[in-house]
């Protein structure tokens, strides 16, 4: 056995390991937050009224955390709405009328399905209208750095050539040329008469 090939797969053990653990902390973090937020000082006595509580809650938007349902979610103000939901059920409210009183003081947005309607298409097509301008725009960069000139090809011997002796007329080109100038601190004359 070769002492590189040891090194190798306990490198690659190594890595199987540290992914194995993150998919078991991916689980139990998973785990976890599907089991709901809610308390056991905010449940109803009545088991079904607790089950239709929890039923209109898992269809109800957190305003706060926006992606989760008040079922799920920790924040203080889901808890108040799921109190609120309780409270309407002991009412005496059916679930259409506990989610319509949600959506008549927040709006449409409260539901995690809302009604496909004007006012919603902004729920319904916003994601993708983003995700659509994102590539869009990442289409645009890319295609405008191609676009972009590309660095001059090389001179060719002749206009190398043609270079030097414009340099060598103008007196610039010692370098180019393998002249060397005899004076390189003598000041040079300046046009117009004066010297």
């Amino acid at each position: 056995m070769r002492p590189g090939n040891k090194q190798a797969r306990t490198g690659t053990g190594a890595i199987a390991r540290v992914v194995a653990g993150a998919a078991v902390a991916l689980a139990v973090a998973v785990g976890a937050g599907s089991a709901g937020a809610v308390e056991p000082d905010e449940m109803l006595e009545d088991p079904a009224l607790e089950e239709r509580a929890r039923e209109v809650s898992k269809d109800l938007r957190c305003v706060v955390c926006q992606n989760e349902s008040i079922d799920e979610s920790n924040a203080d103000m889901a808890r108040d709405m799921r109190l609120l939901v309780r409270d309407r059920l002991l009412e005496g409210d059916s679930n259409e009328e506990v989610k319509q009183y949600l959506v008549d003081r927040y709006g449409d947005y409260v539901l995690l399905r809302p009604p496909f309607k004007p006012t919603t298409y902004v729920l319904w097509f916003g994601p993708a209208l983003i995700l659509i301008g994102a590539v869009l725009a990442v289409v645009f960069s890319y295609r405008r750095k191609a676009a972009a000139p590309a660095a001059p090809p090389p001179l060719t011997d002749e206009e190398k050539a043609q270079l030097r002796t414009l340099l060598a007329e103008r007196g610039e080109g010692a370098e180019t040329t393998g002249k060397a100038r005899a004076d390189h601190t003598k000041p040079k004359a300046r046009r117009g008469g004066r010297s």
